[in-house]
Parts: structure tokens; C-alpha cells; sequence
């Protein structure tokens, strides 16, 4: 299979390659990222990643774990989210999926972080989420990221944070919010939960700032139900409004899309 753009531009600073097909974007973008751990590996002796969960990743993530070369016994993987008040062995759990799908395919990593907050009282959002905020941020601090994989949710939300109350210039690295009805429906969307009653309605999250941080941010969006969050990145307004839109004011990201994805921001393609 070709991992060949059939087109490429820049929308503001942000470089954008779509694909034929989610195969070959998931492909292409595993490649960028393979030769930029490998070249931090070498350079610094160890590199830290942040990444992300979800459907729209699994061709990312695939790729990536069958990329030979890379020595995982000097990386450093953090994860992005996840829900409060949710099992640790529910099949949704953001770490059993990260687990599922890519960790137990490789090498044992030099470390891998989650943001767990466990069982709670209430919608989770006491003093023991906050203390396990403060305490992932240190964390990220102390291993500043490398390379960060992100997507953009239906509602245009890079990790989870959804409009309107997503902050481009957040004072915290990690925080607990309150999810989106929108973000809440897709996760049902995709199977994850039976229903939106039983989608969590409270999540920590890693911040913008903190995403961004990364020397390298890697933004894998496929799929046709991506299109309009896409198009509203790369064409509307700049506002927390549509989180992704910030990626098209960030040099160090690259935007991958496919066919799907990119059908309403490039009607032409």
C-alpha cells in the first residue's frame, strides 16, 4: 500500500496530507512519527509520546506497534484522558483500550502513564481528582513530551476539550471537566457504551497548552463523520468554539486526513 499524499497544502502554518484511504493515512503518519522517535532516541537517548484512543487512531496505532527499529525499552508513553467513575476492565477505559490495542503488542516501554482517577463520590470532581491532576501534570513536566497523537472529535475537541469551554491558553496542564453531550454521543457512537445514559459525564484531560507542548504534534483525523469538525478547523473561525482550529496556528503539528475526512474542506479532491 502507497502512504503517498493524492494531495497536499498549508492552511494557515499547519501542513496538511490526505490520503487515500484511512489505511494509508494511519500508515503515513506512523512512518513521520517511527522517524522522529527513532531520530529523539538517538539524539537524547530516550523520548517521551503522548497518545490518543479512539476508533479514528486504530490505523495509527496498528502501524506504529509494526514499525521495526524502534527501541520502546527508551520511550515513554503518557495517555491523554479518561473518564471518571469508570472501572478499571470496562471495556471503554481509555488505558485497557491503549493496553488492548497497542501496549501489549510491543516491548515492555520504558514507562507507561495513565491519568487515573478511580471511583469517586458524586460526578468525581473532589479533591481526589484534582490531586491526581496535579499529580499527572507533574509527571508530563518532568518528561516533557517529544511527540504527541491526537485526533479531533466529531465536535472539533482535541483531547477532551470540548467547546465552548476549551481554553487555548488553559493555566493548568490537567484538569477535570465536565464532557460535552456531543463527545458523550460519540463515544456511544462507537460502540464504547450501550447508551449515552451510560457514557461517564465528568473526564480528566490533558489541556491544550499541554498537548501543544509536545516539540512534534502528530493530528490522525480519518473518517467521513470527522468532515465537518475538519472543515471548521481548517476554515471557520479561530475560537474555542472548534478546539482543532487551533492546529492550523501550530507549526510543529501536521494534519493527516483521508478521502472522508477531507470531503468537505477540499470538495475538489
Amino acid at each position: 500500500m502507497t502512504t503517498s499524499p493524492i494531495f497536499t497544502t498549508t492552511i494557515d502554518v499547519l501542513p496538511v496530507s490526505i490520503y487515500d484511504s484511512n489505511a494509508s493515512a494511519g500508515q503515513a503518519a506512523a512512518a513521520d512519527a517511527a522517524a522522529f522517535l527513532k531520530q529523539t532516541i538517538e539524539e537524547r537517548g530516550h523520548a517521551n509520546v503522548i497518545l490518543a484512543t479512539g476508533n479514528s487512531q486504530l490505523t495509527f496505532l496498528e502501524a506504529l506497534r509494526e514499525t521495526p527499529g524502534i527501541d520502546w525499552s527508551k520511550v515513554y508513553v503518557f495517555h491523554m484522558d479518561e473518564y471518571i467513575n469508570l472501572p478499571a476492565d470496562h471495556p471503554a477505559s481509555f488505558p485497557a483500550f491503549l493496553k488492548r490495542h497497542f501496549l501489549d503488542h510491543l516491548p515492555v516501554p520504558a514507562g507507561a502513564f495513565f491519568p487515573v482517577p478511580g471511583q469517586q463520590a458524586g460526578d468525581g470532581t473532589g479533591p481526589e481528582a484534582e490531586r491526581v491532576c496535579r499529580e499527572y501534570e507533574e509527571l508530563l513536566r518532568r518528561y516533557p513530551a517529544d511527540l504527541c497523537a491526537l485526533g479531533i472529535g466529531e465536535n472539533g475537541h482535541l483531547a477532551f476539550n470540548d467547546p465552548p469551554f476549551a481554553d487555548f491558553n488553559d493555566p493548568v496542564w490537567v484538569k477535570v471537566i465536565k464532557l460535552a453531550e456531543k463527545s458523550r454521543q460519540q463515544q456511544a457512537g462507537e460502540g464504547h457504551f450501550p447508551a449515552l445514559e451510560s457514557v461517564p459525564t465528568h473526564a480528566i484531560t490533558l489541556t491544550i497548552p499541554a498537548l501543544l507542548a509536545a516539540r512534534k504534534v502528530l493530528a490522525i483525523v480519518p473518517e467521513r463523520r470527522k468532515a465537518p469538525a475538519v472543515k471548521q478547523s481548517l476554515f471557520g473561525p479561530l475560537t474555542p468554539d472548534c478546539p482543532g482550529s487551533i492546529l492550523r496556528k501550530t507549526a510543529h503539528a501536521h494534519l493527516y486526513l483521508d478521502r472522508d475526512s477531507a470531503c468537505e474542506a477540499f470538495p475538489e479532491i
